[in-house]
């Protein structure tokens, strides 16, 4: 079940690898219509991670429900399901092919966390800040200066390139032979 609020989108799912690409294209979708296009790949990201945790992690069943809601500052996206284990962020060895998953969250998110979700579940989630540090914004673009040319200036290249007295070129046919 998908629900489309303005501000905020609900998607139900078994956390299954099929599934977690087509959650990704959702989420991705939602924020270009709230055209929050510079969000899109750490948001993808930071819920392919959590989803992928529900996969590995989760029992009794990889049921969860993904929200992600849009206040005037910030972007969360949360993933709950039926499992009331709260992750552990690991230090991953160097040459580890898992573990890093809750790490790169915290790295690219503004804030995360895990909290129990009443007896049989918990939520996992991640913030990321909508506006960016602004820059002072002007009414009209600055002005470019140019710089002023005498005419005389190009008289003295026309000379030194030789264009000014035009020299005819080759005629040559396009018809071959």
């Amino acid at each position: 079940m998908i629900s489309h609020p303005s501000r905020h989108c609900t998607v139900e799912l078994q956390a299954l690898p099929s599934r977690i690409g087509q959650v990704r294209r959702i989420v991705s979708a939602q924020l270009r219509y709230w055209h929050l296009d510079s969000l899109i790949d750490r948001a993808a990201l930071g819920v392919t991670e959590l989803l992928t945790n529900v996969h590995l992690h989760a029992r009794p069943d990889k049921t969860c429900t993904v929200e992600i809601e849009l206040t005037l500052d910030r972007l969360t996206v949360s993933v709950r399901d039926r499992d009331p284990r709260l992750p552990v962020v690991d230090d991953a060895e160097p040459l580890a092919t898992c573990g890093r998953g809750l790490a790169m969250v915290a790295a690219m998110s503004e804030s995360w966390g895990a909290r129990p979700d009443g007896e049989c579940g918990k939520v996992v989630w991640f913030t990321l800040p909508t506006t960016a540090p602004s820059a002072p914004v002007s009414a009209r673009p600055p002005r470019r200066l140019v710089e002023e040319v005498p005419a005389a200036a190009f008289a003295e290249v026309d000379h030194a390139v030789g264009l000014a007295a035009p020299q005819p070129a080759p005629a040559r046919s396009a018809v071959a032979g």
